[in-house]
């Protein structure tokens, strides 16, 4: 057995779109601040700062599976990038004056420089609370994609497949946005200052210059130096002092004596006051307690399995589904029940749920407003109809033919007349054609199917085998609707298939069951002629042996008893006295016994009455068609209306039976 490896596999994608949008955090705060030193008669800007993006894995618009974007790879031209408002080019919020790539996140700032309602709009709105998030546009330069079981590795972590990972990127905007994605990244607008000794960083003097942390980011916008005539060494000195000095006090005010160590670690390190409000930002943000039990635990497909084993599917059913690795990870909660499963899809797709369910109803929202949880009840409920669909007898099977049709139309059979078979080819080659009789056989498909629904309480009632016990009684159900309609069919017996005039009916005091009758009743059936016509070649014999032998469950013990005796016992000439002699029926026929044959539920039902049926591949006395081929019942999810609170599911079948050819069956009555 070849071992499965976990080292990075990567393919590069065929196809991906075009564009890259990242969407940040949807917990983004404001704050708005004037620049530290405007021009003469112009108005004060306000700063920003963002974390935008922090290295996960994101489901995106037009992306089939999560994208990952390599912050190692990304690409930042020397101009400063623009800040718009939903990614539209003619909403122009502002520019970006810093931009810092980490091997785990993307850091932006810089300031409001619009002067449309677009970026009053953002001013206003961030002053009265409004919580803006951010997003990225960035081209997608080179994408790999790594297929499921396989592992690659980006920004400090490690991504399983199937995922893209975006190699080489582009940056191109930021956005203001009212929706997010990536939980963990945070946009701020800095609060407004009403004075220039305010502001944090008027430790930056008119000579600084805005460093770049990655060396691509080398910002045409930073401020030049400028140059001052004849400045001397001790003027110099008194600068950089007034610079470290303002650039201290900057520190310690956004600091205030709340982050000692990162104030300790900005003076130490020289970092600049914007660097240092970043790192303030970050340490505020709110973070969730650390709970294993809101982290995604499971895949989707483990999550499934462990369901298909909680309702008792069978393992060697779902090995070729799942494969061994997965039953094996689902193994340990093969037991899982309904109110863990609905947690459980909501962690995957990211959603916090409660540690305890209580009344269920944070638990239940999340996990119906995930993707996962109606796809796996989907799948589960689908495996576990057709094991009770494969495991419940259909005696019309082992005697109908089976058949497609493409709609719900009817559809006619023809067959082939007496006058139609092979004969002697004249010395000048000449073929007889074959003719088709004027009677035909007809059949259609119809539909056949109910409704169920997942609802709240079944939820709290956390029975997940209790609510999968709909699917397999729908399972038997229509399993049990394809024998319904037959034998609905064939006891009702109209129009008359089973009639004197089709030489297959037997009727009398000696067609009780027994070795004798069942004789008369093969000789019967082997005397079927081509026709129907008066021609001689109508009346010549098909020749067919009969297969089955269908008795009601009052003939079953007396019919297995003569198919399997050796030697039968008779009255010698009269006498009390028994004598074998050799069976001639030993185990010529296949017994099927079912109880709708003497089911009062059926009109002309009867314990008495028994049928002999030819092979239905050689001669189909009726026939079962499936639309389409599909022989088994599906299960789909279906939308439920707002007074309905549950989710909805629907099953159905497609299928239709009907009489065929009277000579593949004989009936005997059974009178005494």
């Amino acid at each position: 057995m070849t071992k499965t490896s976990n080292k990075p596999l990567e393919a590069e994608a065929e196809w991906v779109p075009s564009s890259l949008r990242i969407v940040c955090d949807d917990a983004a705060t404001i704050r708005l601040a004037a620049t530290e030193t405007p021009e003469e008669g112009k108005p004060t800007l306000r700063k920003f700062s963002m974390t935008a993006y922090t290295g996960g894995a994101m489901r995106l618009g037009g992306w089939p599976h999560p994208v990952v974007v390599d912050l190692a790879g990304m690409r930042v031209t020397r101009k400063s990038r623009p800040i718009l408002k939903d990614h539209d080019r003619c909403s122009i919020v502002g520019h970006t004056d810093d931009i810092a790539i980490t091997d785990k996140s993307l850091e932006v700032a810089g300031v409001i420089s619009g002067v449309g309602a677009t970026a009053q709009e953002v001013i206003a709105t961030s002053e009265n609370g409004f919580p803006w998030q951010a997003s990225l546009g960035a081209s997608a330069d080179k994408v790999v994609f790594i297929p499921d079981g396989k592992f690659a590795k980006a920004n400090g972590r490690e991504f399983q497949g199937p995922v893209y990972v975006a190699r080489k990127s582009t940056l191109g905007e930021v956005s203001f946005v009212a929706l997010g994605a990536d939980d963990d990244t945070e946009a701020r607008v800095a609060a407004g200052r009403t004075d220039d000794t305010d502001d944090p960083d008027d430790d930056l003097d008119d000579t600084e210059v805005l460093e770049p942390v990655n060396a691509s980011l080398n910002m045409s916008t930073a401020p030049k130096p400028k140059l001052k005539p004849k400045r001397t060494p001790v003027d110099d000195m008194r600068a950089d002092a007034a610079a470290e000095s303002r650039r201290i006090a900057g520190i310690r005010k956004v600091c205030d004596n709340k982050h000692a160590g990162i104030e300790a670690d900005a003076i130490e390190q020289g970092w600049s006051v914007t660097k240092t409000e970043l790192a303030v930002l970050r340490s505020e943000r709110p973070k969730a307690p650390e709970q294993s039990g809101n982290r995604p635990t499971y895949t989707r497909d483990i999550l499934e399995a462990a369901a298909c084993l909680s309702v008792g599917i069978e393992e060697k059913t779902l090995l070729a589904s799942y494969g061994e690795r997965t039953l094996e990870a689902a193994d340990p909660i093969r037991h899982i029940g309904l109110r863990e499963l609905v947690a459980e899809c909501a962690r995957l797709e990211g959603i916090d749920v409660p540690r305890v369910f209580g009344d269920g109803t944070a638990t239940i929202r999340a996990g119906f407003s995930s993707m996962s949880l109606p796809g796996i009840l989907e799948n589960v409920m689908n495996k576990t109809l057709l094991a009770a669909y494969a495991n419940t007898p259909i005696a019309a099977f082992d005697l109908c033919s089976v058949g497609t049709v493409s709609d719900f139309k009817e559809v006619s059979r023809y067959r082939l007349l007496g006058t139609g078979g092979f004969e002697q080819v004249a010395p000048d080659g000449e073929l007889k054609h074959g003719k088709l009789s004027e009677q035909k056989y007809s059949n259609k498909a119809d539909t056949y199917g109910q409704i169920l629904m997942l609802t709240r309480h079944d939820i709290i009632n956390d029975d997940l085998s209790a609510f999968m016990d709909i699917p397999r009684q729908m399972g038997r159900s229509g399993a049990e609707s394809i024998d319904d309609l037959f034998f609905t069919l064939l006891l009702k017996n109209t129009p008359a298939f089973f009639s004197a005039g089709n030489s297959n009916l037997l009727t009398g005091a000696d067609t009780a069951f027994g070795p004798d009758s069942l004789t008369e009743a093969k000789t019967t059936f082997r005397k079927q002629k081509a026709g129907p016509g008066g021609k001689p070649k109508d009346q010549k014999p098909i020749n067919i042996r009969p297969e089955y032998l269908v008795v009601p469950v009052e003939l079953e013990t007396e019919a297995e008893l003569l198919m399997g005796s050796a030697q039968l016992m008779i009255d010698a000439q009269g006498s009390p006295t028994k004598i074998p002699v050799d069976n001639p029926h030993r185990n010529k026929y296949r017994i099927i016994s079912t109880p709708h044959l003497s089911d009062s539920y059926y009109t002309g039902s009867s314990g008495k009455a028994w049928y002999l049926f030819a092979n239905p591949n050689v001669l189909p006395a009726f026939e079962i068609v499936f639309l389409n081929g599909r022989r088994t019942p599906v299960i789909e999810r279906v939308e439920m209306p707002p007074n309905m609170l549950g989710m909805g599911f629907r099953s159905y079948i497609d299928f239709g039976v009907n009489s065929q050819d009277h000579r593949a069956a004989v009936k005997v009555t059974g009178e005494v």
